[in-house]
């Protein structure tokens, strides 16, 4: 799940607590565009507060408005879960700014200790992919934890199938099944410039940051909001993490000491990324050293993306940071990258390009491919 729909659900536990009433709104289908995917969450206080989004912004003041107008009932009759459909003709849909033609169909729910979003919260930060089924005739709640493809009677449910759950979502009128994962995790090994502005964007894009160097001189002033920093060595943070599908990891310190344990765990593991910085020759350096004296396989070797990141032309610590978040975020949403976008064939292609061309300095930067 995205770390935006677990701050609604922990919003909405809040709202609870504090004694105050709300609706918990899903997106369950949607036809043509439109501008949030099956499985988004918002929730709406009985004063009109919302958190989390359903639209781009018309289909929560429709739902504000009545709400503020005819309180909560509105949205749940009978205090039971309800359908909304938006978008059903031309003119709705651009009345609710819902592109070409868009419609969605939506599940509101009345907030309640039913609603069980104490224990389903515990599980996902636990790393639990948690199966949450609502019962629309009665509003009644069950959690059950996810069991995945390939789990063991050992591992199951204890992460995410990738990071698109498998049924993520399923509807049929009268009952609501979502899968949430855990929230995606981002394992960096170094923390030094580039280190810091990659973990200052990652953390916008709603990452769980754990830094990891032991080297004292490089972390006595390294600080970002958000992030955790380990002091320990990067092979034994990556082994107590345990990455699962929804795990990144990527090594920027250039150093074979820190950086090889650490990527041959990563590389034995479902991380969906594991990636290295360095120069074209030091990866090869470094695939080779994995291969002679830790014996890792192709498949596994294959798994490494190094240089890091998509080619972007950068050379300065910030557009590095965003050429490998790229990269990272793509292979997450399943976008499947041309060998030409990644660092190491871009450049060699481009180096080539300018041989025949006679180009001087093609190729030159700071190093990381």
């Amino acid at each position: 799940m995205e770390a935006a729909d677990l701050d609604v659900l922990a919003a909405a536990l809040h709202w609870l607590d504090a004694g105050h009433a709300g609706v918990l709104v899903t997106v369950v289908r949607t036809w043509g565009s439109s501008p949030r995917p099956p499985g988004a969450l918002m929730a709406i206080r009985a004063d009109g507060v919302v958190t989390g989004s359903v639209s781009g912004g018309c289909i929560e003041d429709e739902l504000i408005a009545r709400v503020r107008d005819d309180g909560l009932a509105a949205l749940c009759p009978a205090g039971l879960p309800a359908v909304a459909t938006y978008g059903v003709s031309a003119e709705e849909a651009q009345r609710f700014g819902l592109p070409c033609g868009g419609t969605l169909q939506l599940v509101l729910e009345p907030l309640g200790e039913r609603s069980r979003l104490a224990e389903l919260i515990a599980l996902l930060r636990e790393r639990r992919a948690t199966r949450r089924e609502l019962d629309l005739s009665t509003g009644a709640v069950s959690l059950r934890t996810a069991a995945l493809p390939g789990d063991d009677a050992d591992t199951a449910g204890l992460h995410d199938a990738a990071t698109a759950l498998p049924d993520a979502l399923a509807f049929d009128g009268r009952s609501l099944a979502h899968t949430l994962g855990p929230r995606l995790r981002l394992i960096v090994i170094g923390a030094g410039q580039l280190s810091r502005y990659l973990c200052t964007v990652a953390t916008g894009l709603g990452f769980d940051i754990t830094v990891c160097d032991p080297r004292e001189e490089y972390r006595a002033d390294w600080q970002v909001p958000g992030v955790t920093l380990s002091f320990d060595m990067p092979d034994d943070v990556v082994i107590a993490a345990r990455p699962d599908e929804r795990t990144a990891v990527v090594a920027l310190t250039h150093d074979p000491k820190l950086d090889d344990l650490a990527l041959i765990d990563a590389l034995r593991s479902p991380a969906f990324y594991v990636g290295a910085l360095g120069s074209r020759a030091n990866n090869a350096r470094r695939r080779e050293r994995l291969a002679t004296h830790f014996g890792l396989t192709d498949a596994e070797l294959a798994r490494l993306r190094g240089p890091a990141g998509l080619y972007i032309g950068s050379r300065t610590p910030p557009e590095i940071a965003l050429s490998i978040l790229a990269e990272i975020v793509a292979v997450k949403n399943g976008v499947p990258l041309a060998p030409q976008l990644a660092v190491g064939p871009a450049k060699s292609a481009r180096e080539a390009d300018g041989a025949a061309a006679n180009e001087p300095g093609v190729g030159a930067g700071c190093g990381i491919g």
